[in-house]
């Protein structure tokens, strides 16, 4: 059963991340269009310096869980590189039950209040275009959410190479 809980988890992150990756071709047209502007036309326009910021914030904070998923954050792992898969193991345990899901909960936790009062508020940027802001605050806290899983799911393929049991089998 956790197994597949696992497996879900992995494939939503990672068609998660695969589908957020495409979010750099928008930024990137918003970005050359807004140079384009500036500098050609000497018009630049209200709502790029935003929508490029937005477009990086949903780039970056959609990639999080992915860049989980795929181990890709940023390891100190000169010791526990050379231990057995199973010390590697009950390391892991240990430091995601105890820093992981701790941190990333109060992170989801903190970031839900924020964005529930913006969302409340529907609070709008301070600038002349002034886009809402609270769906951007509730991405934030849904993403946090998906690394909080992406953790749970790292703690059941950590018990299960504790157990013996292979990725490959329920």
């Amino acid at each position: 059963m956790l197994f597949y809980v696992s497996k879900g988890i992995d494939g939503f992150n990672k068609r998660l991340g695969e589908a957020s990756s495409l979010l750099a071709i928008p930024l990137l047209g918003v970005v050359i269009y807004e140079v384009f502007m500036r500098y050609v036309f000497n018009r630049p326009t209200v709502w790029g310096f935003e929508v490029t910021t937005f477009l990086y914030a949903f780039h970056y904070m959609l990639g999080l869980s992915y860049c989980e998923r795929m181990n890709g954050h940023v390891q100190v792992d000169i010791f526990s590189s050379r231990l057995p898969p199973k010390a590697q193991a009950v390391l892991n345990l240990i430091t995601y039950t105890v820093l992981f899901i701790p941190v990333t909960f109060l992170m989801f936790q903190y970031s839900w209040k924020f964005a529930w009062t913006s969302w409340l508020g529907r609070e709008k940027s301070w600038t002349s275009w002034a886009p809402p802001i609270y769906p951007v605050k509730m991405l934030m806290a849904l993403c946090f959410l998906f690394l909080l899983l992406q953790g749970v799911s790292v703690i059941i393929k950590q018990i299960r190479i504790l157990t013996g049991k292979s990725d490959n089998q329920p």
